[in-house]
């Protein structure tokens, strides 16, 4: 069965020097390979062909079957990474804690240890202020960004 020992290297050092990283290799028993990387600016489908490329160009078909699949870590795939979490500053969250407590807010920091979100407080006469939450991120389960379409 392929590894992620052997596929990691590979993706890492074609990615090397630019604007993007690994975020996830994922392989499933039946060899079914899912590879998401993200970048600082924008991805493209070039840029999945290219890696694609790379990885079958360096394992043999022959020995081994696989089924590969190489993306932009979406919209909704869960956050892993605080490269990913300082990118995305400024837009809203849907966290969820290991202890099983849903947060939504603005993320407005991220840090080494930490994140930090900001949310709507309702207070009396209709009054909204905003609060902040600081949230240590070995107590993020999930985190995934917040889409919204229209208005």
């Amino acid at each position: 069965m392929i590894s992620k020992e052997t596929l990691q290297p590979m993706v890492e050092e074609l990615l090397e020097g630019t604007d993007k990283f690994l975020v996830d290799i994922v392989i499933q028993p039946t060899n079914r390979i899912y590879i998401y990387f993200d970048s600082d600016t924008s991805i493209t489908i070039h840029d999945c062909q290219e890696i694609s490329r790379t990885i079958e160009s360096n394992l043999d078909r022959d020995n081994e079957d696989y089924d590969l699949t190489v993306s932009s870590s979406g919209i909704d795939r869960p956050l892993k990474m605080l490269r990913q979490y300082r990118k995305n500053i400024g837009k809203e969250l849907d966290v969820v804690t290991n202890d099983g407590k849903n947060l939504t807010g603005i993320l407005v920091k991220a840090e080494e240890d930490f994140l930090e979100l900001e949310y709507p407080v309702k207070k009396p006469k209709k009054e909204i202020k905003r609060g902040n939450s600081r949230l240590p991120l070995s107590e993020i389960k999930t985190a995934k960004i917040i889409v919204k379409f229209g208005k």
